[in-house]
């Protein structure tokens, strides 16, 4: 956005970027038809990346080689008396000439100010007369070479790490948990279920092209070792913890339907795949409060994961219902999913009083 001298505004448009198109997506403002046409849109761009399935961070571009830049135009040079009195008189304080006749700016302007005070410097000049009319002519020209105005960094000056034609993974689990946020307000709100099919193809799609899923020969890594990003022609590069951890995380637990509202835990897997669940009997191993690590058996058609310590073990069941099991052998059944407060706030400080929770969802929940 540019403030005109008239006060009126001009807009001009960066390249894309995945940063903006998660903003838009997690801000709440779009419902979820909106949300299915921005990714529709993403999945077309240039930000797609086919090879690994997955979002690059700024798209690919051909950067200027040096002797390229800094290359001022013909048409800005006929346009300002005062470049043409200088070239004239060979005054290079502000443009030069080289041997080929290319036009170019002092070499040792670093921003627009310098290009100022260099011009400054000039009044009292036999170019006096000439730097008030053609001062706002050379700006542009300046401007116009280096467009800095737009310059965000490493997204448009080089090719590795999170630079041009690179994957930024943190960046993708930030779209994807940013595509459940919008999954789950599409369900909330009651949206058309074709389009919330869509939706969830959309994040499914997303999570599959995460590292994590991958084969070591098309990650160029091992999988299950973080990494922060992979350039264009070449595999997973920068190994160490990002935050990606952090979205995945969220984002896992979305996907199972583990909430919290209003101080109460409650389960709502609307996100979740019927091909999770056991095809056969198994045993799950977990760090318990108080016993270390220990061990239960899960049956078919079922799955199990732990929140705050506390296994969590889903059933496919024909209605919603709970089965929460404490410490001194007692349990307690509810005709929902949701756990009361006081419950819900023994399991958030591992007091160790609920030992197992069971939770028969209604396959009717179930992708």
């Amino acid at each position: 956005m540019t403030v005109n001298n008239d006060n009126s505004v001009s807009i001009s448009y960066l390249s894309e970027m995945l940063e903006g198109q998660v903003a838009v997506l997690s801000s709440g403002y779009l419902d979820g038809k909106e949300t299915l046409n921005v990714l529709n849109a993403l999945k077309e761009s240039k930000l797609f990346r086919k090879d690994q399935y997955s979002y690059l961070l700024y798209p690919f571009k051909e950067l200027k080689g040096f002797l390229d830049r800094n290359t001022i135009s013909e048409d800005a040079v006929l346009s300002s008396k005062l470049f043409q009195e200088m070239l004239k008189d060979n005054a290079v304080q502000i443009i030069e000439r080289d041997v080929n006749g290319a036009y170019h700016f002092n070499g040792n302007f670093k921003n627009a100010n310098d290009v100022t005070e260099a011009l400054e410097k000039l009044t009292g000049s036999k170019y006096n007369d000439l730097l008030a009319s053609d001062t706002p002519k050379i700006l542009q020209a300046f401007e116009d070479v280096f467009n800095h105005k737009a310059f965000t960094g490493r997204s448009g000056t080089f090719y590795g790490y999170e630079g041009l034609g690179s994957i930024y993974w943190h960046m993708v689990s930030k779209l994807l948990l940013a595509v459940q946020e919008s999954c789950l307000q599409a369900v909330s709100n009651g949206e058309d279920e074709k389009m919330i099919g869509h939706l969830l193809e959309h994040f499914y799609e997303i999570n599959e092209g995460i590292g994590v899923h991958k084969s070591p020969e098309l990650y160029g890594a091992f999988p299950t070792d973080p990494y922060s990003h992979t350039p264009g022609g070449k595999g997973a590069q920068q190994p160490g913890m990002t935050g990606q951890v952090k979205e995945d995380v969220i984002t896992r637990f979305g996907e199972l339907g583990v909430f919290v509202k209003h101080g109460k835990l409650y389960f709502n897997p609307c996100l979740l795949r019927k091909e999770e669940f056991l095809s056969k009997e198994t045993s799950f191993e977990y760090l318990s409060l108080f016993r270390g690590t220990q061990s239960i058996i899960i049956p078919t058609n079922s799955l199990a994961f732990t929140y705050c310590q506390v296994p969590i073990i889903y059933h496919i069941s024909d209605k919603d219902c709970l089965e929460i099991i404490f410490k001194d052998g007692t349990s307690s059944k509810i005709d929902a999913l949701t756990i009361d407060h006081k419950t819900s706030e023994k399991i958030f400080k591992r007091t160790g009083d609920v030992v197992q929770i069971k939770a028969h969802v209604n396959n009717s929940y179930l992708k």
